[in-house]
């Protein structure tokens, strides 16, 4: 089999010693090909020649953003039966993909099992969604979010940015700060649309989930829509108050991923959807798989069952 690894030398949590032990161990398993990627973008350019080359597996070596930029380099013209295989070894902060998947947290033991699937040819095939907006249309795995939650990771890639390491710690300190303190609290600025469905405003937040859970704090998983899955449609937790008592128990929700009713309509939650639409009455911050794409006024997001073949 023919292969390439993709590697983010940026990657927060494997070293070069530890890269270089990973691309010789699954060179063993394959006719491997490794590129660094240099530059945001690089890593959808280099999955896009793989197709085009008639590659059959691409790895990744980073986190969730490396992983995704791949996705959308190997589905830049839409699925397909010459789609090379994806495979991931976990080297970021979150690697929700990776362990939603099932594979080991530790990077060596996940090279481990994924050099047993290739052996064994063990791979599933999974459902993506799509995020459109501004004219452009991206693929994504794991999540999708508008509103306080893109504005999180907005805030964590500016300190990543100033030298600072993206610790669960770190990330909790500015959740809070950011829910309490800075995002407008008062004034929702969404609205939910789907076909044939009476349209709900006053959103704050609106998670889109493909699979579960949505991320993980160290080792917890929290996890807003709990049933979200790669076997279904898109699912969606959509806040409709962001008062402290409110905000406590959509918290305790995520944590303790269990379901819970609010008799004063302050949350709606979807589960399996095959297309919903986000408008806001102002510029609201849009995360795809964990990396902040900027500000928007307008998402469609979708629904494509079985839409890629991944290692496992």
């Amino acid at each position: 089999m023919r292969g390439l690894l993709v590697v983010n030398p940026r990657a927060t949590t494997t070293s070069a010693r530890t890269r270089e032990v990973i691309a010789h161990a699954l060179s063993a398993s394959l006719d491997l090909d490794v590129a660094d990627t240099t530059h945001r973008t690089h890593a959808t350019d280099l999955a896009r020649r793989a197709r085009r080359d008639g590659l059959d597996v691409v790895l990744t070596l980073g986190g969730d953003g490396t992983v995704n930029e791949v996705v959308n380099g190997l589905l830049a013209d839409g699925p397909g039966h010459d789609v090379p295989m994806l495979g991931t070894v976990p080297g970021g902060s979150a690697n929700v993909f990776a362990r939603s998947i099932g594979l080991p947290a530790d990077p060596i033991e996940a090279t481990g099992a994924l050099i047993e699937s290739i052996e064994h040819k063990r791979s599933r095939t999974i459902g993506l969604g799509t995020a459109a907006y501004d004219g452009r249309t991206r693929w994504f795995l794991c999540n999708a979010g508008l509103g306080v939650d893109a504005e999180i990771i907005e805030q964590m890639e500016k300190q990543r940015a100033d030298g600072k390491e993206a610790t669960p710690s770190r990330y909790f300190q500015t959740a809070v700060r950011q829910i309490l303190v800075t995002t407008e609290r008062r004034e929702p600025a969404l609205v939910v649309s789907r076909p044939g469905v009476p349209d709900v405003e006053g959103v704050f937040l609106a998670i889109v989930q493909n699979s579960s859970p949505w991320t993980f704090l160290g080792p917890l998983p929290i996890d807003p829509c709990p049933r979200a899955s790669f076997d279904t449609g898109l699912d969606l937790f959509a806040p409709r108050s962001l008062a402290v008592l409110h905000t406590l128990g959509h918290v305790r929700q995520m944590i303790t991923r269990r379901q819970r009713r609010y008799p004063f309509g302050g949350l709606l939650t979807l589960h399996d959807q095959s297309q919903m639409d986000v408008e806001a009455v102002r510029p609201t911050s849009l995360q795809i798989d964990g990396e902040a794409v900027g500000s928007v006024s307008a998402v469609t997001f979708r629904s494509s069952p079985r839409a890629l073949s991944v290692l496992i």
